[in-house]
């Protein structure tokens, strides 16, 4: 591979792809390196007063222009007299622009992320005292999923984030948020009425109740099973069937405890059910908790990235799901969900940090630049940079140290909701 060469500004041209040796706050684009794609990016650049721009061939669609002689040369300044001089740029205007909307965007992050810590604080209640208060547990439940539903179905959009890896010892009740809120947002892209989400969040969050009667020791165990403990285990959704009417949970609440485990094709449990002789709230609880276990294994060593994930049940694994309900399932996601490290088209790497499911297509994504501090990093709405696209998804392994240091994909992928106005939802 070519190295980089210094060139003059005076030989710069659409078709260059070129290096700005400035650090990111010190000129207006949203990227450092990146192709000149227009005349106006090419006067913004020699505005900045820099002698020499480095160039890759590799990259360029064309060679610099000839060297001119009696070219006037720039005069060298700093970075910070650049910006300033800049300052009427609309180019850098612009970039104030994107500046306020990180700003924002890491506001509503941390309200997200604190909103999400809140809920599974509430599991970890429900699920602690389901036994010695039961009545007050389903109506915690009950509330919890009230307010999670009225969220998602009614608001103009819906945002969804990867968390963070600040939560430290919630981990036993991600799965059933998980699950939760997976399974909401394909009841809000089919319209689900109001009061059938509820049946369905109830489901959903109480799904794997029977676990209550499987020992530890086949739960945790990272071995295969043997077929004398996958008979003991698959016997939770009858164990949990028998705890539901224990606790008056409604028959669509008990259908979905007792057929999440049914696969389309006829080849699930505990009865082999096929087709439509599954409810669909099971079928789309079904969909979600296979989703967040190939995620979110026990041997996280074992863990499929979100993209592979779906790109999994999609070719390998599509007989046992409902077909349009997972249709719709990869459309809210996207091709590239949540907390997939990816490669933009001009080379650089991120991870998907947002997606609006209205616009999956065009998430927003983390940025990784040495040249920026991890705290302060990058966030580009690929919905605004309409030039560049997602080329790959790359898995967590392949990626350098550093960069998987600096993006910080948890371990575990969860997800929570922003469901803001439609103009704060991608603010």
């Amino acid at each position: 591979m070519l190295d980089n060469f210094n060139i003059s500004t005076d030989q710069l041209q659409v078709g260059l792809y070129i290096h700005l040796d400035l650090k990111w706050f010190e000129h207006p684009f949203a990227f450092s390196h990146f192709k000149i794609r227009n005349e106006e990016q090419i006067r913004t650049i020699q505005g900045l007063g820099l002698k020499t721009v480095r160039y890759d061939p590799a990259l360029s669609d064309v060679a610099p222009a000839p060297v001119r002689s009696n070219a006037p040369q720039p005069q060298s300044k700093t970075g910070e007299q650049a910006a300033a001089q800049a300052v009427a740029s609309p180019a850098l205007e612009a970039k104030r622009a994107m500046m306020a909307r990180i700003k924002a965007q890491r506001e509503a992050a941390a309200r997200i992320e604190e909103a999400f810590i809140n809920a599974t604080k509430a599991i970890r209640e429900i699920e602690k005292n389901i036994f010695p208060q039961p009545a007050d547990s389903v109506r915690m439940a009950n509330e919890l999923i009230t307010q999670i539903a009225d969220s998602i179905l009614c608001a103009p959009e819906l945002a969804i984030h990867v968390m963070g890896d600040k939560m430290g010892g919630e981990e036993v009740y991600f799965h059933s948020l998980n699950v939760t809120m997976l399974s909401m947002i394909i009841a809000r892209d089919i319209k689900l009425p109001q009061e059938v989400a509820g049946a369905l969040g109830m489901g959903a969050l109480f799904h794997d109740i029977g676990h209550k009667n499987i020992p530890d020791k086949i739960l945790t165990k990272l071995d295969p099973l043997t077929q004398a403990e996958k008979n003991f285990y698959e016997l939770h959704s009858q164990y949990g069937v028998e705890i539901g009417e224990r606790f008056g949970f409604p028959p669509a609440v008990i259908a979905i405890i007792r057929d999440h485990h049914e696969n389309f094709d006829g080849t699930g449990y505990p009865r082999k059910l096929k087709g439509d002789a599954i409810g669909v709230l099971a079928r789309i609880v079904s969909i979600a908790n296979f989703y967040d276990e190939l995620c979110n294994p026990l041997n996280i060593a074992a863990a499929l990235t979100p993209h592979e994930a779906l790109s999994m049940m999609f070719a390998k694994l599509r007989s046992k799901f409902d077909p349009k309900l997972l249709q719709v399932f990869i459309r809210c996601l996207g091709v590239y969900p949540p907390g997939t490290i990816v490669q933009l088209s001009n080379g650089v790497i991120g991870m998907v940090a947002t997606i609006n499911t209205a616009k999956p297509m065009k998430p927003v994504v983390v940025i990784y630049d040495a040249g920026v501090p991890r705290d302060e990093a990058i966030l580009v709405d690929m919905e605004r940079e309409t030039d560049l696209n997602i080329a790959k998804s790359i898995r967590p392994a392949q990626v350098p140290k550093e960069i998987y240091v600096y993006l910080s994909p948890r371990k575990r992928v969860s997800y929570y909701f922003d469901a803001a106005s439609a103009g704060a939802a991608t603010a």
